[in-house]
């Protein structure tokens, strides 16, 4: 907790001596490199362990990386009608991504370009959304509208679909915590939701304004579970072993929209 507080809540608030040392800094540069692909809305960055930085293309149904020590892109074409929305990496370096439209996960080889494709079950969960791995090496996704939340295991392929108790609870962001149970945004309405990974049931936790909507979520190493809420501006808390939930104020309030945060 007091890594993200301090993170999040406490920059404004330095003694002198710590901004003295800031004015001796040397100013903080940033180094940007334009996607060569234009109007493909590039999206979900995410970091290999070479160092490349690879993203999806969600308009232009590729996947791409870019190698930061050179500032080269590559990209692998995927299937049209895809519109990938989440990548993310495996263990054995395989390349996930999320078909956003075609009701479909599935994983490129960066070293043949080809890729293995894992269908829904379900054609009603037409939208996966967001993938994380558990400690497991097995996945766990969302389908925001057409409301699922689903279990890939890689080694079967077999894909498992789990329907939140709240209808139109749009699942959004998920996570993992320490204890490797699967947390996850409910965007549609004021809920953060949980998974046991064995039964597959699902738990729910409402938050305490109505009007919240949390879209991105994060865990930290103490196990407590943090959620931006985008329509109020706030920054919120959740500590699952007591079920208390504190929330704080983002500087611009509801202006703020907060969307992600790691």
């Amino acid at each position: 907790m007091r890594r993200l507080t301090f993170a999040l809540l406490c920059l404004p608030v330095v003694t002198p001596l710590v901004a003295a040392q800031d004015q001796a800094r040397a100013p903080l540069q940033v180094t940007e490199w334009k996607v060569p692909w234009d109007k493909t809305r590039p999206r979900d960055p995410y970091l290999d362990a070479q160092g490349r930085v690879w993203f999806v293309g969600q308009e232009g149904n590729y996947v791409a990386y870019l190698d930061p020590s050179n500032g080269t892109f590559k990209r692998y074409a995927i299937e049209s009608g895809t519109n990938p929305h989440n990548l993310v990496i495996d263990k054995a370096g395989r390349v996930w991504f999320s078909g956003n439209r075609n009701a479909r996960i599935g994983w490129l080889d960066p070293a043949t370009g080809k890729s293995t494709i894992y269908p829904m079950p379900d054609k009603a969960a037409r939208d996966p959304h967001t993938m994380t791995f558990d400690r497991n090496g097995e996945m766990w996704f969302t389908a925001q509208f057409s409301n699922f939340v689903g279990h890939l295991d890689p080694r079967s392929g077999k894909v498992r679909l789990m329907k939140p108790p709240t209808n139109d609870a749009r699942p959004y962001g998920i996570v993992i915590d320490p204890s490797g149970r699967p947390w996850f945004d409910e965007f549609g309405t004021n809920k953060i939701a949980t998974i046991d990974p064995a039964t597959f049931a699902i738990r729910e936790y409402a938050l305490p304004n109505d009007r919240a909507r949390p879209r991105r979520i994060a865990v930290t190493s103490d196990g407590i579970i943090w959620y931006g809420d985008y329509m109020r501006g706030m920054l919120g808390r959740l500590d699952p072993k007591t079920g208390a939930i504190r929330e704080f104020p983002l500087p611009a309030a509801a202006q703020s929209l907060p969307y992600a945060m790691a």
